[in-house]
């Protein structure tokens, strides 16, 4: 299902409340992958919404051009070339301490640096930007290894993840607001106890800022509350547990739930039935899939036949907001993406209290 009213109705329904957030509290985004036109009108969209300063990084004299033989407007728009740019040779010198410091070897730092996946998570690192989007021209493990060389991690959170937003308005069932967040949807093959219940923390302390109520989380399993003894199931139940733990030291409010299956935590109606006597339940907002596979085959079956538009994957787990969409991403999902890395950049500081890591 691709009906474009749909679609258009899910984008708008994900973006108008972020840029509106946005308006009052504008953010710098640095774009890696500048030379792309989808990425050079997402630029000017922004622009024209008064929400982001971009930054394109590339070639300079090429984007310049794709805009120009476009019809695209760059006023306010920052293009950079790494190598031309004045941090460069600051940047070489804070990742070259860096990388002597973890007693790595490995090629010239200047040819790192002046990779654009690098030079803008040094850029997102240092202050010069407030939020970075990647990956519609790179392939994901390029902007990942960037992401670890130089952004510093969340020491609570034991592994990087990947979380993606899917707006869906018109499908029943599908979040309070036809929103829902997915994860671990890009990064971590078969977590752990502990990875899923960071995951679902994590998760849910982001949605309940970008929400502006309390998130439901479900942990999902092929069972509920012990229908079946599986290992698996047991898996998911002990992370349930640990996850509750975790937001409860740390005083969020998030009402977390699992294990559960999806029609349990996506449909009243169904968890009824399954579970008698727990009162007014509502759907899900935050999903929390138990392995990669069923994260990412449930992302691609709800984008390519339920028609849901997908924003990210936001990049979880570091100390500065990033995210990877990927290569097929269309311009709106691009824009959206954007408008989510910028909000969770207003957002920074109520997220993680403690200040700088």
């Amino acid at each position: 299902m691709n009906d474009p009213a749909s679609q258009a109705q899910a984008v708008e329904r994900f973006v108008a409340p972020l840029i509106d957030q946005l308006r009052r509290h504008p953010k710098r985004v640095v774009f890696s992958d500048g030379e792309d036109l989808r990425v050079i009108r997402v630029a000017e969209r922004l622009v024209k919404a008064e929400a982001v300063v971009p930054i394109l990084l590339g070639d300079v004299v090429k984007i310049r051009s794709m805009a120009k033989e476009n019809g695209v407007n760059l006023t306010f728009v920052k293009v950079l070339e790494p190598r031309r740019a004045s941090d460069f040779e600051l940047f070489c010198q804070r990742l070259d301490k860096i990388e002597r410091y973890r007693g790595v070897e490995g090629a010239a730092v200047e040819e790192r640096v002046a990779k654009p996946a690098v030079f803008g998570s040094l850029m997102v690192q240092y202050g010069q930007a407030d939020a970075l989007v990647g990956g519609n021209q790179s392939l994901p493990a390029a902007l990942f290894r960037a992401f670890l060389q130089c952004i510093k991690p969340l020491p609570h959170v034991p592994k990087m993840f990947g979380m993606t937003l899917l707006s869906a308005p018109h499908l029943p069932n599908f979040g309070e607001n036809g929103l829902v967040f997915l994860a671990d949807t890009g990064l971590l093959p078969e977590p752990t106890v502990e990875d899923l219940a960071s995951i679902a923390v994590e998760t849910g302390r982001l949605a309940r800022h970008m929400l502006g109520r309390e998130p439901t989380v479900a942990l999902l399993s092929h069972s509920t509350m012990g229908s079946a003894a599986t290992a698996p199931a047991r898996k998911v139940a002990a992370a349930t547990g640990l996850a509750k733990e975790m937001a409860a030291s740390a005083g969020l409010e998030i009402f977390i739930e699992g294990e559960v299956q999806a029609d349990v935590a996506m449909d009243p109606a169904a968890a009824e039935v399954k579970l008698q006597g727990t009162g007014q339940r509502r759907s899900a907002d935050v999903l929390v899939f138990p392995n990669l596979d069923a994260g990412h085959i449930a992302l691609k079956l709800l984008q390519h036949c339920g028609g849901a538009v997908a924003f990210g994957p936001l990049i979880r787990g570091l100390a500065r907001p990033v995210a990877q969409v990927p290569r097929t991403a269309s311009e709106d999902a691009i824009f959206g993406t954007a408008a989510a890395v910028a909000v969770e950049a207003i957002k920074y500081h109520e997220l993680y209290p403690d200040g700088e890591v």
